[in-house]
This record gives structure tokens, C-alpha cells and sequence, in this order.
């Protein structure tokens, strides 16, 4: 059984990647964008996925079920530059087989 799902990724760029994503592997969105090297390193999860910096920011722009905004990414989101009604923190959205096909671009740096 195949555990990966597809996702299609905007760097900041605006060059889309069409990659795959481990869902047996606990990891994060913030963490696939870093080990498909889709941000300039040290540029991207600089807080290491806690919801303090964002620098994870991205735009979701598929209709996928994602889990409830946390009180800290919302309240993260809340201070952080170029946010959009579709932004999240890439560090707060597990990946998981719901996810297969999932759209995002990566939000500017701030």
C-alpha cells in the first residue's frame, strides 16, 4: 500500500513542483517544503514547526479538509505580513492521506 500522497507547491518563485508526500512518516507540510528544498534554506520553519514564527506561511488553494486553526497559528497568522483569508502555517498541517492533491503557494518572505 502506497502511503505517499501528490501535492502541487508554488515556491515563492512561482515555479510549481509536483511532489510526493510521506503519510507514515509524522510529517508536516512545512517539513516536506524543507526536504524537497522548495525555500531557501534558513528562510523556512525557522521556529523548527511551533507555530512562533511564521515563516511557514502558505495559501491553501484547494478545497481540502484541514484541521482547525490552532489558537497560537491564528494568533501567529494575526501579526505575520501578506496574509490572506486562505493562510495557514505550513507547521500545523499533518500530512495525511485526506491531503492527496493538495494546492499551495508559499507565502512571500516577510
Amino acid at each position: 500500500m502506497n502511503s505517499d500522497i501528490r501535492l502541487k507547491i508554488t515556491d515563492r518563485e512561482g515555479v510549481l513542483h509536483e511532489i510526493q508526500a510521506p503519510t507514515d512518516m509524522a510529517m508536516n507540510l512545512m517539513e516536506v517544503v524543507r526536504s524537497y528544498e522548495l525555500a531557501e534554506e534558513g528562510t523556512i520553519g525557522i521556529c523548527g514547526g511551533m507555530a512562533m514564527c511564521a515563516s511557514c506561511q502558505c495559501y491553501i488553494n484547494s478545497n481540502h479538509p484541514l484541521p482547525e486553526m490552532s489558537i497560537d497559528e491564528d494568533m501567529m497568522l494575526a501579526e505575520a505580513f501578506h496574509v490572506e483569508d486562505n493562510s495557514r502555517l505550513g507547521c500545523q498541517i499533518q500530512m495525511t492521506p485526506a491531503l492527496d492533491g493538495l494546492e499551495v503557494v508559499l507565502a512571500p518572505e516577510s
